[in-house]
């Protein structure tokens, strides 16, 4: 199966309605992460078709369990070779997506990706979570291997509007990390996801901050 083939039925089997333009962006940045990876380790996954269902599918099966408005502001946090946002925001080119990295090689290659795929709905900002203070908070914060949860939820918690989401992408469930999380940050939902043609577990935690000041 061409990996064109294998986008577009993995597409279809989370149910998503991503059109030909899109699913051929998607394709476009998984051939420039393709060809990025030859003399840069951004990723250590590198065969098309693993790209496809380890990265792409990956990303866009948070869909579901994001917010639905269309004037979403979402930051990727530690978003390295840009996943999930780099999808997310092909996908949903309504949405204002930031991606959030300190490692300049790495921040290089996703200007160099939002250049070429022309996605002027993505900003690429080259610091860590814990020094950004952006203009407005988001409404939400994403990460996919970033830290454990005690370290993405309060690194990110300055980013994240009062009544925003952190979500953290998760292989097996995080019990013990799920157990050292701070009172000030309560778990919302922790729904399995099911990515097509990927035989690992995959979860999504979903968090938010409690109130940094006590109701009146």
């Amino acid at each position: 199966m061409t990996i064109a083939r294998a986008l577009a039925a993995g597409v279809a089997a989370l149910g998503l309605d991503v059109d030909a333009a899109a699913q051929t962006k998607l394709l476009a940045y998984t051939a420039l992460l393709d060809k990025w990876n030859r003399t840069h380790n951004l990723t250590a996954i590198r065969e098309p078709q693993r790209v496809v269902t380890h990265h792409l599918l990956d990303a866009l099966a948070t869909l579901p369990h994001l917010p639905g408005a269309k004037s979403l502001r979402l930051i990727d946090v530690g978003s390295g070779g840009g996943v999930p946002g780099v999808p997310l925001a092909i996908v949903r080119p309504q949405w204002r997506v930031t991606l959030l990295d300190s490692n300049r090689k790495k921040t290089a290659f996703l200007r160099q990706a939002v250049a070429e795929l022309a996605l002027p709905n993505v900003t690429v900002v080259a610091m860590r979570a814990e020094d950004y203070t952006p203009d407005a908070r988001f409404d939400v914060v994403i990460s996919r291997a970033f830290a454990d949860l005690a370290q993405f939820a309060t690194a990110a918690r300055n980013l994240v509007r009062p009544d925003g989401r952190l979500l953290a992408m998760k292989g097996l469930y995080p019990r013990e990390e799920l157990e050292a999380l701070p009172a000030a940050f309560r778990v919302l939902a922790v729904p399995a996801l099911s990515v097509p043609e990927l035989e690992a577990e995959r979860h999504l935690v979903i968090m938010q901050a409690m109130s940094e000041s006590p109701p009146a």
